[in-house]
């Protein structure tokens, strides 16, 4: 078990049938291990028997039928009181409050996800907090990362409020604090974030071009050499590699994602985006998977993503619809990229298993629900009438409005990784 130590370090320390035919035993055993790791089209998280109203913490008798919670749909949840607002979170960063910006309509808070199979139950914040008592969870990734990460933060504030630790925050080339912890006192649990984009070693070759050396078989040190010290890890993120990149193996440069990088980088062989982003996937899951220290649970979360229409960010494109599409009304948009994410995920459970050191490798699939949400970005709500969300990103359809659509991310968190009896 891994408690916090101190407010200045390197982070919270811690950590029969026997009659049945024994081929049918072995067959059985299988299948069983292939759905619950990787299916071909999703990792079956499963809750049985989830309760029959979305209120209820826990689930139910274990007779009901196995639930995806990948796939399913958002209805209507005018019953429920909102988990907080912005005038009960201080935590929520201005560029996803929504509320007190104006945005038009709020409907976006009043929908809940229904999976396939069951109802979701709703995010307890007491339960959460006594599961992780003196442990520690580690966001990584980038600004998608700290908009989950203060969504669990105002989660949980209904049940108690931490405050924010150590010294002060080394500052990255792109502005952003590398490490921030925040701790919750009356359950020692201590909640830290990492801004590592890419997850893998990066640094800014060409701040004109705005283009990066990435390199793809080495993870960002700045959260790997730390891994041991924390009890759960979620990693995500994607957006980054669409950046003008070189791509390194070894130390040498060996591929560039198009564009300028290829002209600029004295390498001409290009590597899709979704390639890079499955190796440095599998890269980041690499470390983690065998670092011996670490014992617990690793989650990815997929890809989400975007819903610019009528244009791009930087073309006159907005989000402004107000309601949810319905299942089949879109396509997945980001589909390769998440199967790149599944794909890092599955080899690295198949490359890890001889040399295996507890740890648990997960994944948290938020991509067909996401794309169900077109309402739920703050457009232009993320900043006062003529501010900008980061230089001249202005309409902002990539991150998520707090609250809204993005608390499903902490209650499937609170399933995958609290305990359920």
């Amino acid at each position: 078990m891994k408690s916090h130590k101190s407010a200045s370090s390197s982070s919270p320390k811690r950590t029969a049938a026997i009659a049945a035919p024994v081929a049918f035993l072995l067959a059985l055993g299988l299948v069983l291990l292939y759905d619950l790791s990787f299916s071909d089209r999703h990792y079956y998280l499963r809750i049985y028997g989830a309760s029959s109203s979305a209120s209820s913490s826990s689930p139910v008798s274990t007779s009901s039928p196995a639930c995806d919670l990948a796939r399913g749909e958002w209805v209507p949840d005018d019953g429920e009181a909102l988990y907080y607002t912005n005038l009960t979170c201080p935590f929520i960063d201005d560029h996803q409050n929504c509320m007190k910006f104006g945005k038009p309509s709020l409907e976006f808070v009043r929908w809940r996800w229904r999976p396939d199979g069951c109802e979701l139950p709703r995010f307890d914040a007491a339960r959460f907090l006594e599961a992780m008592r003196g442990k520690s969870m580690a966001f990584v990734g980038d600004s998608l990362a700290r908009n989950h990460f203060k969504s669990l933060l105002c989660l949980l504030s209904k049940a108690a409020y931490p405050v924010e630790v150590g010294s002060e925050p080394e500052i990255d080339v792109t502005g952003r604090a590398v490490r921030r912890d925040y701790y919750f006192g009356s359950h020692d649990f201590t909640a830290s974030l990492f801004w590592s984009p890419f997850l893998v070693k990066a640094n800014l070759s060409n701040a004109t071009l705005g283009m990066w050396d990435v390199h793809l078989d080495t993870p960002d040190a700045r959260w790997a050499a730390h891994v041991a010290d924390f009890d759960h890890v979620v990693l995500s993120g994607t957006n980054w590699f669409f950046r003008p990149s070189v791509y390194y193996k070894g130390g040498r440069a060996v591929a560039c994602n198009g564009g300028v990088s290829c002209g600029a980088g004295n390498v001409t062989a290009e590597l899709p985006v979704p390639r890079a982003l499955r190796a440095a996937f599998r890269t980041a899951l690499g470390a983690v998977a065998t670092n011996e220290g670490f014992h617990g649970k690793a989650v990815v979360r997929t890809v989400t993503p975007t819903h610019f229409e009528n244009g791009e960010w930087n073309t006159g494109g907005d989000c402004v619809r107000t309601r949810p599409y319905r299942r089949g009304d879109r396509a997945v948009s980001a589909a390769e990229y998440r199967s790149a994410q599944v794909e890092a995920l599955r080899e690295t459970e198949a490359a890890a298993t001889a040399r295996r050191n507890g740890a648990e490798l997960l994944l948290m699939d938020i991509t067909e629900a996401m794309e169900l949400r077109p309402d739920g970005h703050p457009s232009r709500y993320g900043h006062p009438p003529g501010g900008t969300v980061e230089g001249s990103f202005v309409v902002d359809c990539l991150h998520w409005c707090l609250p809204g659509s993005i608390d499903l991310w902490s209650e499937l968190l609170f399933q995958m990784i609290v305990p359920h009896h």
